[in-house]
């Protein structure tokens, strides 16, 4: 994660989880995330409704020059973003897994803005209160910010990441390492035309 935001909200997850999948909506308390407050948001899953934001943090507004509050957060991504980005919501929700990714946009004027995103699931005992947390922040802020709101966003790279990574079974092979959530593979080439190495023959 490149973004301080991502690494603070991310962390404080982790924190709160401790072995579950995820934590509890109820547990979040903004308070202990206040450096990532601003770019922090908070998803309803509701998939007929486009997944509206029910907060939104005082930056992430300001990238839209707008209060974006209530608004479908799929209605934020351009076209080709859009059913992408509905999928990682699903898998967020069915299979307890985050995301995160590099994203970009747009203002009025055709100058560029790099951002980075970060989903978070919540676990929550009514399905009907399903909720996601997330950061949205950019990498650089360019002078124009906050004067010339941002257009529709276009997902970059991602991964996933979150405990249920750590419970997926692997190939034998294939040995997982790194921190908690975050997997990466290990794996070896061999070498074409080497030969296994091994005892000499015995002459008859």
């Amino acid at each position: 994660m490149k973004h301080a935001a991502s690494r603070e909200l991310y962390a404080y997850w982790e924190g709160k989880r401790g072995s579950r999948a995820a934590p509890e909506r109820a547990e979040i308390d903004p308070g202990a995330i206040r450096g990532a407050l601003g770019d922090t948001f908070i998803l309803a899953l509701d998939r007929g409704a486009g997944h509206p934001l029910r907060l939104a943090g005082t930056r992430v507004c300001a990238l839209f020059g707008r209060e974006i509050k209530g608004e479908p957060f799929l209605d934020l991504w351009d076209a080709p973003s859009r059913s992408v980005v509905e999928g990682l919501v699903s898998i967020l929700t069915e299979e307890c897994t985050g995301t995160v990714a590099g994203v970009s946009a747009e203002n009025q004027h055709g100058e560029t803005i790099d951002l980075e995103l970060l989903l978070l699931p919540l676990d929550v005992r009514r399905p009907s209160f399903a909720r996601t947390i997330g950061v949205l922040a950019p990498l650089e802020i360019p002078q124009w910010l906050g004067a010339s709101p941002i257009g529709a966003l276009t997902l970059g790279g991602r991964r996933h990441i979150g405990a249920a990574l750590e419970k997926r079974l692997l190939p034998r092979f294939m040995a997982p390492r790194g921190r908690r959530g975050l997997v990466v593979y290990e794996g070896g080439r061999t070498k074409v035309g080497a030969r296994k190495t091994g005892p000499a023959p015995r002459r008859a």
